[in-house]
Parts: structure tokens; sequence; C-alpha cells
């Protein structure tokens, strides 16, 4: 009655295998290589991508017993976009991914052609190069060979979900979920479905796009032949910021978590409403029900946090593991002035509490990703934010949630409530510090920030 969860995210490919409560039983990972074609280009190979998985898969299967498992979870860096053969499944172009800058100057061009206040209307968001509709444009305009194909319907077009489903099901299935569907700018946040108007302002022939499926339920079974040996439901599929959402519980409006990954994002749960910020926080569906409700959330999204450290680690080579970066930052009593932009572990809580000062009432904030095992990070991030910081059992609460969807999508659990009840803290950081001082380094770091914009052009 075990679950399989494959956690496709953009540094490396994540499988566990979670019993039945809710425990994570073992682990396997292999990290993906990224491709920097050009200065602010970001790409992967999908093949790199699958075979990532599969070697990920082949590792957790090796600490468990296979005849255990019942279903397969899918979560995965959301705004990517992959270009595959339906009949070969091989891909014609590296996939680009959602830190790919190129497409700037398109969203500058939309922006002034006065199309960006319909398009945050319709999705939420703003025309900004993460999402996948403006990457799909500049495809169309600099590969017309390759978008000729997407025409004539040769070419699938879809989020990383959709493209390991494809290859988990020898590409009998072209489906996603709303949670990925909605990072692309070609959904209607309102009515869940795929825009037409939206389709057309992009460009994008909607039959390329994948079929809409509930986040859970048995979506497709994986064939064997291709998939190590497995024929098994594929039965919950997620965007890795609403997973991580989910495997922290937070099903009631108003519960926030806090995702440490490469990037990291806040999401707060807003219940069955839409509701729309202010201050620059993005409107996104958290998930579908397999009766057809929508759940929404509010999402800050930080673009740089995780990459910087392992930027320390793998570029620097400065520090080496999460321990060691925690030691060496607990050796100083403060950062005496010293900002860095766009992080470090102080930088990356100053961040979040930028965020988080727009969600006023937040008592609690669940966090997890591989930065939530940094001590000093969740101790800086409550003393910041002047509320409590959890952190859950389970560091990868990405897959977990994952985990999660498909259980409940196959009857392993019968409902959230008893998904809520497995859910368990490890360490529970109470705000300290001096608030004086918390708030000055705040309003040196927004400073700093300010300082620092217009310095990078086209």
């Amino acid at each position: 009655m075990s679950i399989l969860a494959i956690d496709a995210g953009t540094t490396g490919v994540t499988a566990v295998v979670v019993t039945p409560d809710g425990r994570i039983q073992a682990t396997g990972h292999q990290e993906l290589r990224q491709h920097f074609p050009q200065p602010g280009w970001v790409e992967h190979s999908a093949e790199e991508i699958w075979q990532a998985t599969l070697e990920a898969t082949r590792e957790v299967l090796g600490k468990v017993d296979r005849s255990e498992l019942t279903a397969v979870g899918i979560t995965n860096q959301r705004e990517t976009i992959v270009l595959w053969d339906r009949e070969t499944l091989g891909s014609p172009r590296r996939a680009i991914v959602r830190q790919d800058r190129r497409t700037a100057d398109i969203c500058d061009r939309m922006r002034a052609d006065g199309h960006e206040d319909r398009v945050a209307e319709l999705t939420g968001l703003r025309l900004d190069p993460c999402f996948s509709g403006t990457k799909l444009m500049w495809l169309a305009e600099n590969e017309p060979h390759t978008w000729a194909l997407v025409q004539s319907g040769r070419y699938a077009v879809g989020t990383v979900d959709s493209y390991l489903i494809a290859r988990m099901t020898r590409g009998t299935w072209h489906v996603t979920d709303v949670s990925n569907a909605c990072r692309t700018l070609l959904l209607d946040l309102e009515s869940g479905e795929w825009s037409d108007e939206l389709c057309q302002l992009f460009g994008v022939p909607r039959d390329a796009l994948p079929e809409l499926v509930p986040s859970w339920g048995e979506v497709a079974p994986t064939e064997p032949s291709v998939f190590l040996g497995l024929s098994l439901p594929i039965a919950g599929v997620a965007g890795d910021r609403q997973s991580a959402l989910f495997g922290q519980t937070c099903f009631e409006e108003g519960e926030s978590t806090c995702t440490y990954g490469t990037g990291s994002s806040i999401l707060t749960n807003t219940g069955s409403s839409v509701v729309r910020s202010d201050s620059g926080l993005l409107s996104t569906v958290a998930w579908r029900s397999p009766h057809g409700e929508l759940t929404y959330a509010l999402e800050g999204a930080i673009f740089v946090t995780g990459a910087a450290v392992q930027w320390l680690r793998d570029g620097l080579q400065i520090v080496g593991s999460a321990a060691e970066r925690a030691a060496i930052a607990a050796t100083v009593d403060d950062t005496d002035g010293v900002v860095f932009d766009p992080a470090s572990l102080e930088g990356i809580a100053l961040e979040v509490r930028d965020v988080v000062e727009t969600l006023p009432g937040l008592t609690t904030l669940r966090v997890d990703g591989g930065l939530a095992e940094n001590d000093f990070l969740c101790q800086l991030q409550a003393d910041q934010l002047g509320c409590a910081v959890e952190r859950s059992q389970a560091i990868e609460t990405t897959a977990l949630g994952a985990a999660f969807l498909a259980g409940l999508g196959t009857g392993v659990w019968g409902s959230t409530d008893d998904l809520r009840e497995m859910w368990a803290l490890d360490r529970r950081f109470e705000p300290g510090g001096d608030r004086a001082a918390l708030d000055a380094s705040y309003a040196r770091w927004t400073d700093a920030v300010q300082r620092s914009k217009g310095w990078a052009s086209s």
C-alpha cells in the first residue's frame, strides 16, 4: 500500500516511497545538469530529465519491496516548457527552464501593446519571462521549423509533468493538472480551463496542449516496458509549490507554507475564491478535486534563494553541506551592515519577510525544502517574521504532497482529515531577537534592493 512519488525539480530529480502512515521509507536522487547557452538562458535536456527520473526511481526501488507499491504521484518544476515528438517521444530541442530570461523583450512588447491588464485578469499572473506562454511565443518567432511541427500536431507541448507522463505511458497520454497549467499564461483562472482568447494572444495551438485532469484520482497507467517494469496508476499530479502546500496539509483557508528550493515560494490557501492582491502576489490554482472543485492560493515567488547557496558550494567552493553552512553562519553575530543581493541565509529570510509583509495576520509559517534543515535560517526566519516557524519531520514535503495526492486518489487515505493526522512536527522556532535591530536590517536590505535595480539591461 505504499506510494512512489517523483519530484522533478530544477537541479535534480528525487524519488521517494511513502508508507500508509505517511512516513518516507526510502529516497533516491539524481542531479540534473543545467545548460546555459547564452547569458540569461537556462535549459534542460528533456532526455536527461527522463534519465534522471529513471535513475532516481531505480535507486529507491532497490531499497523497498516494489510489490507493495500501489500508485505514482508526480510533482515538478512548473513553468519549464518541453516539446516532444508524439510518436518517437524524442525532443527536438532542450527544454526552456523557468529561470530563463530570453523573453524579456517579448514581455516588454506585449506590455507596451496594452495586454498585461487583460492577461492578469484572466490568469492571475503578470507578463514575465518565467511563465511558459512567452517561451512558446519565442519559439514561434525564432525557431519556425520547429514551431511548424507544433502547429501540424507532430510535436506536443507541455510542462515537465506532462512530459514525464508521456514517457511513463509510452506516449499514450498527454495530460496535466491545473496547478501546472495555471503557470502557462494560457489558463483561465476562474474556469480552470484553457482559454481560447489567451491561446490566440500567445499564438499557441489549443490542440498542442495537454488535457486537463484532476490533481488526484487515477489518471493513466504506467507502461512497464518503459518504466522499470512498473505497472501502476499515475494518481496524483501537482506543481512543486502546490504539492508542498498539500504535503504540509495546509487544506484550510489562511494556512501558509514556504518552500526553500532553487527559488522560494510562499503560498497561502485562499479556499474556493480567487483572491487578487494589490501587493504583487500572484493568484493561482492550488489543486482541483476529482469532483471539479478548485482550491486557490496566493503566491509570492522569489526566483533565487537555494540557487545562490548552491553557487557558494559549486561556484566559489567555499562551503559544503547544509550543516557546514549553518556552522559558518553561526560564527558571527551579524553581517555588520553587509547586504548580499539576491540571497544569503540572512537575505533569504529577508526576502521571505518581504512577501509575508503582504499577508497580514499570519501567525505560523510551515517550512520545507533542503534549506529548511538549516536551524540558523529557520530561527532567523522566525525572528524576522515575528511569528512561529514550524518545520515538519519530512523535509521533502514537495514529494510527500505528490504521494498524498496519489494515495488520496487510490484510496490509501480516505480524506484530507486522514492526511492531516499524519503531519508530524520536527521543531517549532519561536520568534525572538531585538525587534528594532531586526527591523533595521530589513530596512537596510530593502534599500539595497532598490539601489541594485536597473543595473541589468537587454
